[in-house]
């Protein structure tokens, strides 16, 4: 009976593709190619389907045959319904028997189309099953995209400069493509690097502006109400490090076994390094609205470490900078600090 099933069912997707390619072609269009049936399953479908039709055809021709030798006798109507039904059921279990003889081996049919499912074509041994399987389950060495948001402090041994004491609120935005090399196809450990544009926004609190006055930066009150006080500079950022993979090994058949790299619970560790291409300087407040891209001394390069956990594509992340904020003696010391969380596709 399941059997029986499978094959209605194999009929049907091969009847609707054909009926598609008719349709098609009739608008003088391109047939596409079934991408949910393997060709070779549709091939042996049609060819079944065929042989079945021809089957039903040639005993339809003998079933109304006999039936127009029954009608000539005349019978009452009764008795005709009743012959006839006999009739129908002796063709009926006669189409079956050669129905059966035909031999369809379904469940090699039902392997290929398993198969092709897994793969997306057609394989005619194992061995060429397996060499597919090693290429649809090899190390993954991929490109993907990210995007980040973390809250930005600056960290100072003596926190004692003015930027210190008017700090407000500082945050990271960043986004861009990160590069995964697991080291072998079993293998938990991978390298990772990539592109990233950063954007780190230091707020100044207290009335507080950044202001220049030749060329020296400084922190300046502001005579009025202030609406707004920012200063924010754009990276271009490149991670280098390595990620640990603590998903469980998975069987993909043919004695290949393999790790998922980008899924499941990682940790990663990496350093990285950054150059800037602008700083812009925001304030607006009392009708004035004031955006000035000059040099604030502002360091123009960047680097520090990473500690990342991730599950799936949501990762949580601290990154500490080694090197000053600003550049030179402006307010000394000051270290940004960063807790953000990560989204990758």
């Amino acid at each position: 009976m399941i059997k029986k099933f499978i094959i209605t069912g194999m009929l049907c997707l091969v009847a609707t593709s054909i009926n598609a390619q008719r349709k098609t072609l009739s608008l003088n269009l391109q047939p596409k190619e079934d991408a949910t049936v393997s060709p070779i399953v549709k091939e042996k479908v049609e060819e079944y389907a065929a042989k079945i039709n021809t089957i039903i055809q040639e005993e339809k021709k003998l079933m109304e045959s006999e039936l127009l030798v029954l009608q000539a006798k005349n019978l009452d109507k009764i008795e005709f319904d009743k012959q006839k039904a006999q009739v129908a059921d002796s063709y009926s279990e006669k189409i079956d028997q050669r129905i059966e003889a035909l031999g369809f081996d379904l469940d090699t049919v039902i392997q290929k189309q398993v198969r092709y499912s897994l793969l997306n074509s057609d394989v005619a041994s194992n061995e060429e099953l397996k060499q597919k399987l090693m290429k649809k389950f090899r190390a993954t060495k991929d490109f993907s995209g990210y995007f980040s948001y973390g809250i930005m402090t600056l960290t100072n041994d003596k926190p004692d400069n003015d930027l210190d004491k008017n700090l407000g609120y500082a945050n990271n935005l960043e986004f861009g493509l990160k590069f995964n090399y697991q080291f072998s196809r079993t293998s938990p450990w991978g390298f990772i690097s990539g592109l990233g544009f950063s954007w780190r926004t230091v707020r100044a609190d207290n009335n507080m502006v950044f202001a220049k006055q030749n060329g020296e930066v400084s922190l300046s009150k502001f005579e009025g109400s202030l609406d707004k006080s920012k200063l924010r500079t754009g990276y271009l950022m490149v991670p280098l490090g390595f990620q640990y993979n603590f998903s469980k090994l998975k069987n993909a058949g043919m004695d290949i076994q393999y790790r998922p790299y980008s899924d499941g619970f990682r940790v990663g560790a990496n350093v990285y390094g950054g150059i800037k291409m602008s700083t812009n300087n925001i304030v607006k407040g009392d009708n004035q609205n004031i955006r000035d891209r000059s040099n604030y001394q502002v360091n123009p390069f960047v680097y520090g470490a990473q500690f990342t956990v991730s599950y799936d594509n949501i990762s949580l992340f601290v990154k500490k900078d080694f090197s000053n904020f600003f550049k030179d003696s402006y307010f000394e010391n000051d270290k940004a600090l960063v807790f953000g969380v990560a989204l990758g596709w």
